[in-house]
């Protein structure tokens, strides 16, 4: 086998079609969003809350007939195959710390940014660790974790009206085979694409990005995203 045909073999999409999908903070719009899409693509989802009845609302809000409930955090991170991470940022820290065992061996797919807001609009906030995703792998060191999701509009993911989101998720991570699960999962949405963006520690940049993205959204009234090119 010739290295280009290695190369093009290595970067086929992943059949993930029958992995579960748990978010964690799915409750808000992001959360919602997600679940709300890969349900429709076909995945089992489960939404996740510090309160049951919470999370079962969320579910129940997303529409009859879709594979969608809602569970307590601990139950959605012990039972999902693929558990998406999807709280404030003021959240994160306490929302994995006490999952650590639920999510060990578990691939953790971390979209949070960790931005503050003031009268000039949205900035990036500095993390100890880096990023959220790298804040996320210290923490969970028997996880998988892969950082993406991060501009995604859940106003898009929420519209019944939009049926593709004309976007590219950047995925970062250290561990191949996870980042080519992500990225297949990214591609699950129609008209989304899952792109590989580096490894873990590059995450700063991608979650600090979503600062200029608030302030293209604001100055346009847009809900813009990201296509890279010549890929």
């Amino acid at each position: 086998m010739s290295e280009e045909t290695s190369e093009i073999m290595s970067d086929e999409l992943r059949d993930v079609g029958a992995l579960s999908i748990g978010i964690l903070g799915g409750t808000g719009n992001q959360g919602k969003g997600l679940a709300r899409r890969f349900a429709l693509a076909g995945h089992s989802v489960l939404i996740g809350s510090r309160s049951a009845s919470r999370a079962q609302e969320a579910a129940g809000s997303l529409g009859a007939g879709l594979p969608l409930r809602g569970a307590e955090n601990a139950v959605v991170a012990s039972e999902a195959d693929a558990v998406i991470v999807a709280v404030r940022w003021d959240g994160h820290r306490s929302l994995l710390e006490p999952l650590r065992s639920e999510l060990d061996g578990k691939m953790v797919i971390d979209c949070v940014n960790p931005l503050g807001f003031d009268k000039q609009g949205a900035f990036a906030l500095e993390v100890e660790e880096g990023s959220a995703a790298q804040q996320a792998a210290a923490l969970l060191t028997g996880s998988r974790v892969v950082a993406a999701f991060h501009h995604v509009s859940a106003v898009l993911l929420l519209d019944p009206e939009v049926t593709e989101v004309d976007l590219d998720v950047l995925v970062l991570g250290d561990d191949r085979e996870a980042t080519d699960t992500v990225q297949a999962l990214a591609s699950r949405i129609p008209g989304v694409r899952g792109i590989y963006g580096g490894r873990l520690r590059n995450a700063h940049q991608i979650e600090a990005f979503t600062a200029n993205l608030i302030s293209i959204n604001r100055r346009y009234k847009a809900h813009a995203g990201l296509r890279i090119t010549d890929v």
